[in-house]
């Protein structure tokens, strides 16, 4: 019954490069004549990088060919990756590191189930890739979020059975790949954005404060499942 590892979103969850994306993507819609706002930055949280570039594309009633499609990729990645150059350790959220601390001390797995293929650079930049136990490759699964095969990935990864996992993310979408992965889905946000999650958190410090009454809550509904009556067919 008890919790066998956490796995985290990054972006907007240990640490905000959301800013980073809107500005490098807005840079590519605005040379396409796509007008980009915040609100459809907030549709691309937790989408990759094709799909959301689809997004943009769709927007603007626009199609355009595999190799201008690719370039864009490509120049939206190069100008992300200068962006994000000067983050620290500094740029991770509150909390974060004694929220890990705790998990390690119960001998819960930590991974990561992002879907930036620039995931292990900004670990890396922030401090914190060694604490991690599995870091998923989004580019190494089939399908990105909503559908659930990243965190499947990085249970298979930690070697857990995706029951007995928790799932961190700040995104509908991503909430929604942990449901669909069945496992225990928290979210870091909005409460109307991220209603299917099991728990809700406005910051990542808040659940850090309530870190044994989550797990708790987690170790309840396993019970629950557990408990449930069969009903015969």
């Amino acid at each position: 019954m008890a919790l066998q590892a956490v796995i985290f979103d990054l972006d907007g969850v240990l640490t905000d490069t959301a800013e980073f994306h809107f500005i490098a993507w807005q840079s590519i819609a605005q040379n396409l004549g796509v007008d980009f706002n915040l609100d459809d930055n907030e549709k691309l949280k937790g989408v990759d990088r094709h799909n959301s570039l689809q997004h943009i594309l769709n927007k603007g009633n626009l199609t355009i060919d595999e190799q201008a499609f690719n370039q864009l990729l490509d120049r939206k990645n190069k100008h992300y990756l200068s962006l994000i150059a000067s983050i620290t350790p500094q740029h991770l959220f509150e909390g974060v590191l004694a929220c890990f601390t705790s998990l390690k001390a119960r001998g819960i797995k930590i991974g990561l189930a992002s879907a930036s293929k620039n995931a292990t650079l900004v670990l890396n930049k922030l401090g914190i890739e060694s604490l991690f136990d599995f870091v998923g490759d989004a580019a190494s699964v089939k399908n990105s979020k909503p559908a659930p095969d990243i965190f499947l990935s990085v249970a298979a990864g930690l070697g857990v059975d995706a029951h007995d996992c928790m799932g961190i993310e700040d995104a509908a979408a991503g909430v929604a790949a942990i449901k669909s992965a069945k496992m225990y889905a928290v979210g870091i946000g909005d409460k109307n954005t991220l209603c299917q999650a099991d728990q809700i958190f406005t910051t990542f410090d808040q659940l850090n404060l309530h870190l044994s009454d989550c797990l708790t809550a987690f170790e309840s509904s396993q019970h629950s499942k557990v408990e449930s009556p069969q009903v015969d067919g």
